[in-house]
């Protein structure tokens, strides 16, 4: 399989992720919330915001995976989110139960992106 093909549709599916987080957490904060394990919340703004922000960022993966074939936005943004999701767990009496996959998932999202993406720019 062509390398290039596979790091195309691997940074396309980590901002897919990304988008359908971003409008869940936009269009159901509430039930996003109590699907995470936070059970109800007061105010759901940081919330949506939050929700703005994957939209963001998955739109800034794609924009500069195109127009520059660079991952740099993408493993930053992952990278970060994991270590302040294993912190946030660490510190969250809330039994929240998504903050551990949740780093995880990222995490493991970066590793692929990062040996794929280096993996392919070795090939050409």
């Amino acid at each position: 399989m062509d390398r290039r093909f596979l790091e195309r549709w691997l940074v396309v599916l980590v901002a897919l992720h990304s988008a359908i987080v971003g409008v869940v957490l936009l269009g159901a904060p509430r039930w996003a919330a109590a699907l995470g394990g936070w059970g109800d919340v007061d105010t759901v703004f940081f919330i949506r915001q939050g929700g703005a922000f994957h939209v963001v960022v998955a739109i800034g993966y794609l924009m500069e995976y195109f127009r520059n074939r660079t991952v740099g936005l993408l493993l930053t943004a992952k990278s970060l989110a994991t270590v302040f999701l294993v912190f946030s767990w660490l510190a969250d009496l809330s039994g929240a139960w998504a903050l551990p996959f949740a780093a995880l998932g990222d995490g493991l999202m970066a590793v692929l992106v990062l040996l794929v993406y280096q993996r392919a720019a070795r090939t050409s």
